[in-house]
């Protein structure tokens, strides 16, 4: 079952996450490049620091508007590295299921060897995470540009188009850090007339431009507005294989958005759109209310079964690190696994945590034993 869109720490995190470009900008500063931790392989950032010897540089992200708000949501906090009992960021209650006294990033970042800084606002390594959509986090982190390519498609869906060599996708690790169930919503005044759902077939045919009027599908005589994705985001080629068995699948929205936030708000402003968007822009009580997808006579609803291995729009949400992972992109990824990470960055943000078969095949990749 999705998690309770209603819950009082989703607000907060939301609304950190719709800011968290400027906030860990702010915080974290700008870096680029990628340089080699000696200590296990795989992508650093720019320059070096020391803590016990290890690269302290700025840990570097881009790619998915999906994946941005638990990703970014997860640096604010690493970087702030509040004390253990700050309710708002690090309750006691969580240190204690730890066993800790420490500060919240000194903690996680402990166990890979880091020195506690006991600051605020000073972790052993910032992080920056930068918003864009999926292809630019794929190319990002193949290029050696950021450390981490946050994507919400798979990066051979990606790269489809490219014909990647078997070796290039090889380089790829791919951590899942939560799944997203991708709704369809409409425009309010559209759900108040009525339509409470759609057939996948009826969804195909919109936006193939064959279904052009809400009246087609039990809704009022108004003209539709197929609103999507741009192009190269994981939304968007996710949707197309999903919904159409081929991410490069030919679809016609009437407009494209670089990113959910921008698509969340175009649907507020019209009164007769529909789009296919990410959990967390999803407001049942607001301007982007979802509505139910038939597949095959089953009916699924937000709230209730988008979760399901049977839903075909449910897609993995991806922290792709290259060649391997590095010590400090691993007690970052680590971070976000975590128990902690998956409630306040993953279930928080209105996306589906992951099962605890899968939690530790993923937490096996980051495990701090790789390091010693």
């Amino acid at each position: 079952m999705a998690p309770d869109p209603e819950a009082g720490r989703v607000s907060r995190r939301k609304f950190i996450a719709a800011t968290g470009v400027a906030g860990v900008a702010g915080v974290a500063g700008c870096s680029g490049g990628s340089g080699t931790d000696t200590e296990a392989g795989g992508s650093g950032g720019s320059g070096s620091g020391s803590s016990n010897g290890l690269d302290t540089s700025v840990l570097t992200g881009d790619g998915s508007s999906t994946v941005f708000p638990i990703t970014s949501t997860a640096s604010s906090y690493w970087n702030s590295n509040p004390e253990a009992g700050d309710e708002d960021y690090w309750p006691q209650e969580w240190a204690d299921e730890y066993g800790t006294d420490m500060r919240l990033a000194d903690y996680f970042a402990s166990d890979y060897g880091y020195e506690a800084t006991e600051q605020r606002s000073v972790p052993p390594f910032r992080v920056s995470i930068a918003l864009s959509h999926s292809g630019t986090g794929i190319e990002g982190v193949m290029e050696g540009r950021v450390d981490i390519g946050d994507s919400s498609a798979p990066a051979a869906a990606e790269l489809a188009g490219s014909d990647p060599s078997e070796e290039t996708l090889n380089n790829f690790t791919d951590h899942v850090v939560g799944v997203d169930g991708q709704p369809i919503v409409v425009s309010r005044e559209i759900a108040d007339a009525g339509v409470e759902s759609i057939t996948i077939e009826e969804l195909r045919a919109i936006y193939r431009q064959e279904i052009t009027n809400w009246n087609e599908v039990g809704g009022p005589d108004r003209e539709i507005l197929a609103l999507g994705r741009a192009e190269g985001s994981g939304t968007d080629t996710a949707f197309r294989n999903n919904v159409y068995g081929d991410p490069n699948a030919p679809i016609s929205p009437d407009q494209r958005f670089g990113q959910n936030q921008q698509l969340q708000q175009a649907i507020g402003q019209a009164d007769n759109a529909i789009a296919y968007i990410a959990l967390a822009f999803v407001e049942p009580d607001g301007a982007t209310p979802p509505i139910g997808l038939e597949i095959d006579g089953t009916l699924y609803e937000y709230g209730e079964n988008l979760g399901s291995q049977d839903y075909p729009l449910s897609r993995d949400l991806h922290a792709y690190t290259w060649e391997g992972t590095s010590r400090k992109e691993a007690a970052f990824l680590n971070f976000v696994l975590s128990d902690f990470g998956q409630e306040n960055f993953v279930a928080a943000n209105n996306y589906f945590q992951l099962p605890d078969d899968r939690l530790e095949t993923q937490r096996e990749k980051v495990a701090a034993s790789n390091y010693e």
